[in-house]
């Protein structure tokens, strides 16, 4: 191997065009590919930049021509040479150097490389837990380079924005204590502390609130977040939060603020500009349209519902689910009627994943007729009425759901999204912002028979529905708000609870006595009764946002060093078992078992 000695880096591997023809330069980087073309020899030169083709021509210098024989994909390289024209006919316009090649005069091989476990070529299909095993590796290909600048540029972006808007970036505690936010802790066990444990923050949702107690008014964080889930695409143990908090707004502020924020980051990373202000639709809306809370508004196949249509009906499967407070849905899959019993199979199938105890569907063909194992149930008129409802046509092919409103939600929404993907009504070139506003602010947990708080036990209620917290909390909307992008949650926050009564009574309507409340919350309490001002914000997932931008499936595309989805590194082997000694000293039990 060989030092970089007196050459010195001049450009990287993207710099060079016809301008810099006749120049001396200097690049380093690793070898992509070799080609030999009949005694000279041809190296794409690779950096996080780009690639430059270097010529070897023992013309030029015989003896770097034959040292250059030996070169292979992944060797490290600082190669000294002048930049010329690439000869007519062969210049490459989908490469930012591809009117130019540098002629080598001087080459140093800075280190070699085993032949890489896959090539690095970003058209190669490559399993993922080989990839992440490799990541160094991984992150060497193009695509995956591109996409840590782009969330690079992102950062900074959102950086650059709300420093400009009066926010202050702020650091919270990573080891805090565990309070219930909604998913399980990682618990770090405290050495100094026996028996007591530290918890990760699934957020800084706290801290930021005792900021704004602090008078800081409007504070920052691109922040490390932590929960202990169950994971999928979109998720991961450890993931980066945006997060925000301000003193003295309402919602509107926060929309508005957020809007020019998200406007900033597009406009910064891709260059386009999404138009403002962005639609907003309730809960209640977007379930009823959508069957989701973050609802896909890139193509149409909306729920529309058939209470009226069939609640004195003569099918009894319907006529039973609405009578028992159920409901009964559908979806006009437009033009579909030509679905084979196959794929009305698969589709009824892929329902019962969500819950639906079968896929009931009918096909509406010439005149009007609906051929369907259900249509004999129903008489003309009640045919005649949801034809009419539903906007049917002959042609089309109706899907319905019946039960209760959580699985005919759960079931056509996602049935909505699988048609929407089969039939190429989805654009992926496309952003669809959206906001939902008026979460319920309590969900009724029937396992533990009493209320949960929707988003977390600090949001605040809407102040008109506030005498029902002692009459019928389930009915108590919050002031809660989340944006949707192309059907993925993006961000979510809420007008926080600022008077230390409204926060005891929440705690009380969702089973926290008095005594719990101090001992998990004391530090919160007080702070409220010592001047807390109005105050609100959001969190963005920054790992969600780039997978959208950059055009990504997973968000572990858009990661440096994720997880897999058992939460493990193929990597560094972690989680891994420790010594004895290191359990015995954090007073933990090496033998301990459930």
């Amino acid at each position: 191997m060989e030092s970089m000695g007196s050459l010195k880096r001049t450009h990287h591997c993207n710099a060079l065009s016809a301008a810099n023809i006749g120049q001396e330069v200097t690049l380093m980087g690793w070898v992509l590919r070799r080609r030999d073309h009949g005694g000279v020899i041809f190296i794409d030169l690779r950096d996080r930049w780009g690639l430059t083709q270097v010529v070897f021509n023992p013309e030029i210098n015989p003896e770097v021509h034959a040292k250059a024989h030996g070169l292979r994909n992944e060797w490290v390289l600082a190669i000294r040479g002048r930049v010329e024209a690439r000869p007519e006919g062969m210049v490459n316009p989908k490469l930012a150097t591809g009117a130019i090649e540098i002629l080598v005069s001087e080459l140093r091989i800075l280190n070699q490389s085993q032949t890489p476990p896959f090539p690095l070529d970003e058209e190669v299909e490559v399993s993922e837990n080989l990839r992440l095993k490799y990541r160094y590796l991984d992150l060497r290909r193009p695509g995956m380079a591109d996409n840590l600048v782009l969330r690079h540029k992102a950062s900074q972006a959102i950086r650059s924005f709300l420093n400009d808007n009066g926010f202050l970036e702020i650091e919270t505690p990573v080891l805090t204590r565990s309070t219930p936010e909604g998913a399980r802790d990682y618990l770090v066990p405290s050495r100094v502390n026996p028996g007591k444990f530290y918890a990760l923050p699934q957020s800084p949702q706290l801290f930021k609130q005792l900021l704004m107690v602090a008078g800081m008014d409007r504070y920052y964080q691109i922040v490390k977040c932590f929960r202990d889930e169950d994971l999928r695409a979109d998720r991961q143990p450890e993931f980066t939060q945006v997060d925000m908090e301000l003193s003295f707004v309402e919602e509107e502020d926060i929309f508005a603020i957020m809007e020019g924020m998200i406007t900033h980051l597009f406009r910064e990373t891709i260059g386009y500009k999404p138009v403002t202000p962005f639609p907003r639709m309730t809960y209640a809306e977007a379930m009823n349209r959508y069957g989701s809370d973050k609802p896909d508004t890139r193509f149409g196949l909306e729920l529309i519902d058939l209470f009226t249509e069939v609640r004195n009906c003569g099918f009894k499967v319907f006529r039973d689910v609405v009578e028992k407070g159920g409901m009964v849905k559908a979806i006009n899959a437009k033009g579909c009627a030509t679905f084979s019993r196959k794929d009305l199979d698969d589709l009824t199938a892929y329902v019962g994943q969500f819950g639906a105890k079968g896929l009931a569907w009918v096909k509406i063909k010439e005149g009007g007729e609906w051929q369907s194992p259900i249509a004999k149930f129903f008489t003309d008129e009640e045919r005649a009425a949801m034809t009419r409802t539903l906007d049917a046509q002959p042609g089309d092919l109706l899907f319905f759901g019946a039960d209760s409103p959580a699985v005919v939600y759960a079931a056509l929404g996602e049935l909505r999204l699988e048609l929407g993907r089969r039939l190429g009504f989805i654009d992926k070139k496309t952003f669809s912002f959206v906001w939902v506003t008026d979460f319920p602010l309590l969900e009724w947990d029937h396992e533990q028979r009493r209320h949960m708080a929707v988003h977390h036990p600090f949001t605040a209620p809407a102040e008109e529905d506030m005498a029902l917290l002692a009459t019928d909390p389930g009915k108590v909307r919050s002031r809660a708000y989340d944006l949707a992008l192309n059907g993925t949650e993006i961000g979510g926050g809420s007008i926080r609870i600022h008077q230390p009564q409204v926060q005891r009574t929440v705690f009380a309507t969702l089973g926290i006595s008095e005594e719990e409340a101090r001992d998990k919350f004391d530090f919160l309490l007080k702070a409220l009764d010592l001047g807390a001002p109005p105050h609100g914000g959001i969190a963005f997932g920054l790992d969600r946002l780039m997978m959208i931008i950059a055009g990504r499936d997973t968000i572990r595309d858009v990661i440096a060093f994720p997880k897999t989805q058992k939460a493990t590194c193929p990597l560094t082997d972690a989680p891994s078992t420790v010594a004895r000694k290191q359990l015995t000293e954090l007073s933990l039990r090496p033998d301990w078992k459930e």
